[in-house]
């Protein structure tokens, strides 16, 4: 956005990430006089805080075009997280997204300008492997909800002339600081030093099967182009058959009553692999 000569809001709660994000943005803009590039520390859990944002926004420019809920945190468990993590995760992950299109969605459609929302989903939140049932709730619960999003915007743009649509960006594995972010504030609560080295991957420790940020991005705006709402990125361990076969087994689930997360029964084991296979031709 900032090479093309856009407005660029960054919104962070973590002030010192924000400042070097902001810094990065300047550095890869336009050069252009009239642009604005902004960093401002809020809270995406506080609807408050992001109805704020938008009458800065709307203050500075007089619109938004572009609105990308990408604010996600890695803090996950089991069934029985306590309430305070469940609430946490949730409050950034899933209201997050949605404060942001309850404070910028009015405002973009009254300004009568074409716009596109993109929330940040995830595979977990469609495929859910175990051992990380929050985060795995939280996802599911924004694909939901993009989905009524795209849906509400769509009959809008064919009975009303709308100019807005709303995509959802699923990730594969990538090297982000999501991880290390949650190994940091944990080191930070139990009063420890924290060591970089120790996570097991980051932006500036990739794992080679990951892809790096900038490639999802250059994916993302590809498949924008070709009006795609899910966007479904591969990477360097995983590609879209065998993900689009990972989705298709869970859904089978349901339809073929099987347990639930069957995927990782162990009886299971050999008929997915089979079905893998199979529908692959192998």
């Amino acid at each position: 956005c900032a090479t093309k000569g856009m407005h660029v809001f960054l919104v962070d709660i973590d002030e010192e990430d924000l400042s070097v994000a902001k810094k990065l943005v300047v550095e890869a803009s336009a050069a252009s006089q009239t642009q604005t590039i902004e960093a401002i520390v809020a809270d995406v859990s506080d609807e408050t805080a992001m109805r704020g944002v938008a009458d800065t926004v709307f203050a500075t420019t007089g619109e938004c075009n572009f609105l990308f809920n990408n604010a996600g945190i890695g803090q996950g468990g089991n069934a029985l997280t306590s309430m305070d993590v469940v609430q946490k995760v949730m409050g950034v992950n899933t209201y997050g997204p949605i404060h942001g299109c309850l404070a910028f969605v009015p405002k973009m459609k009254e300004s009568g300008n074409p716009g596109l929302i993109v929330n940040t989903g995830s595979k977990q939140g469609i495929t859910m492997p175990p051992g990380n049932l929050t985060y795995n709730m939280s996802k599911a619960a924004l694909k939901a909800y993009t989905e009524g999003l795209e849906h509400e915007l769509r009959t809008d743009r064919v009975e009303s002339g709308g100019r807005l649509r709303a995509a959802l960006l699923i990730p594969g594995w990538v090297n982000t600081s999501i991880v290390l972010k949650v190994e940091k504030e944990k080191a930070r609560v139990d009063g420890k030093s924290f060591d970089t080295d120790s996570v097991f991957f980051h932006e500036d420790k990739p794992a080679s099967g990951a892809w790096m940020p900038s490639q999802v991005i250059d994916f993302l705006m590809e498949e924008l182009d070709k009006d795609k709402f899910y966007i479904v990125c591969p990477d360097n361990d995983v590609d879209r058959e065998t993900d689009n076969l990972r989705m298709l087994w869970t859904a089978n689930d349901i339809v073929q009553d099987r347990p639930p997360l069957s995927r990782w029964h162990p009886e299971y084991a050999d008929k997915f692999t089979q079905f893998l296979a199979e529908k692959k031709g192998e």
